[in-house]
């Protein structure tokens, strides 16, 4: 089988929202064409699925900092096992709160956020993003070290004691943005950060904690995309400390993957002479026919493609010169036998794009296109924030400021907010099911006559 060219993506795209982002997509599709990139091949990427790390009902709780409380790399996430895993009944709370240090901060000590806010929920699962904050945007001094591991280490502790059962996945830092932008001073805050990191990396070897390394999942891709386009690449981290969506996407990337997330969204390969399908992963594929040249078939997905906001052109950049899509957003489809000519793909009578007959013969990647499965996904990954955004009112509006006040409609409000965000969560877990979707491949020349 032949390899799926990535190039499909750029013909795809309706906008880019900036020039210099434009013209690095174009330099990057012809480096593709040209075939100076790796490209995943159907036939030659192996990969060895391990069983998914989280299980029908663990509760997993996102602590941090206001990396955490922006909710976008923690709202990828969970959209992902949504839409990957639509059967799976998880439940995720996010509980980043800004300026948050390993001793606490504005939103209590230590110890009250991890009661309060992580060890309330009981979870099964708890990812930590801390230490932005801890080296006060200053050179690394031995006080400031200590502190930090002295505080994570008690954090760990008190997790570990409280809930014995916990699977602990530890995030080293993202990164402070000491690559499109000057160092503040020798080394670098990032330095401080990557410093952190190793701590970090040995406390988990150590307590036989998952570690994830989010700074160099999104160090590499920025310093790869700084070096075409400085303009691009500012778009990732615009203020240095937050990342925006385009390096929350390859942090997510990186937390899925060390959860060992499959690559496949779907896979069908279908040769249109013997109308059968020679291939299929994660879906069903049936009523094969073909009618004079056109070739039709209905599809019944296990999964949803990831939800990527295409029309970004700083998340476009990230997907594309990173390993996202091989690694996370995989769903190719090849057509083989057609006859020569120009066909293009409807779904759902939806015209999705169109290539030559070789193109879909060497094959071509549906999560790139503004399928009606990108659609379905967008609107799980909008029920996502709405039900974050629901937890977020309930606790940081009622919960925190008036719990000891004694209000009469205080246990009311809770109750009917906790109800609502329940509500959402169950639309959305019913959007995240898959639908099946008529699919055809038309001689371009007959849309044409049509029109």
């Amino acid at each position: 089988m032949g390899c799926l060219r990535r190039s499909s993506f750029f013909r795809s795209r309706n906008r880019v929202s900036s020039p210099a982002a434009a013209g690095f997509i174009f330099r990057w599709s012809l480096r593709l064409v040209a075939g100076a990139l790796s490209l995943h091949c159907i036939s030659g990427f192996v990969w060895a699925q391990q069983e998914f790390f989280l299980k029908d009902g663990d509760t997993v709780v996102f602590y941090g900092d206001s990396i955490t409380e922006r909710s976008i790399y923690s709202s990828f996430t969970e959209a992902y096992v949504l839409t990957r895993f639509p059967k799976l009944n998880v439940r995720f709370v996010h509980s980043g709160w800004g300026g948050d240090t390993v001793a606490g901060g504005d939103g209590g000590s230590l110890q009250v956020r991890l009661q309060r806010d992580v060890i309330a929920y009981k979870p099964t699962v708890v990812t930590i993003l801390l230490g932005m904050n801890d080296g006060h945007y200053r050179a690394l001094n031995e006080t400031t070290y200590g502190d930090f591991t002295t505080g994570y280490e008690e954090l760990v502790r008190t997790l570990k004691a409280a809930l014995p059962q916990v699977r602990l996945t530890l995030l080293e830092s993202s990164p402070y943005d000491d690559v499109t932008r000057p160092p503040l001073f020798p080394g670098g805050y990032n330095g401080v950060l990557t410093r952190f990191g190793q701590f970090v990396s040995a406390l988990g070897e150590r307590e036989k904690a998952m570690v994830v390394d989010l700074n160099g999942a999104v160090v590499g891709t920025l310093t790869a995309v700084n070096a075409k386009d400085p303009s691009a690449a500012q778009d990732f981290i615009p203020d240095r400390i937050h990342p925006g969506p385009a390096a929350s996407l390859l942090m997510a990337e990186a937390l899925l993957k060390s959860w060992n997330a499959p690559p496949i969204v779907t896979e069908v390969a279908i040769d249109s002479e013997s109308e059968t399908a020679i291939r299929t992963v994660r879906t069903q594929v049936h009523s094969i026919l073909r009618t004079a040249d056109t070739l039709s078939w209905t599809q019944n997905d296990a999964a949803l493609p990831f939800p990527v906001d295409w029309q970004d052109s700083a998340v476009s950049v990230a997907a594309y010169s990173s390993d996202f899509i091989p690694a996370i957003d995989d769903q190719p489809l090849r057509v083989t036998n057609l006859k020569p000519g120009d066909y293009t793909l409807r779904i759902d009578g939806q015209e999705i794009t169109t290539y030559p007959a070789d193109q879909f013969a060497r094959g071509i990647n549906l999560s790139a296109f503004k399928t009606p499965m990108l659609e379905q996904a967008v609107q799980v990954l909008k029920l996502t924030k709405q039900h974050i955004d629901l937890h977020v009112s309930r606790w940081r509006l009622v919960q925190v400021p008036l719990a000891q006040d004694g209000l009469p409609h205080y246990k009311v409000a809770i109750s009917d907010l906790d109800a609502l965000e329940r509500e959402v969560i169950a639309r959305q877990h019913a959007t995240a099911q898959p639908r099946p979707h008529f699919y055809e491949i038309v001689p371009k020349k007959s849309l044409d006559s049509r029109n």
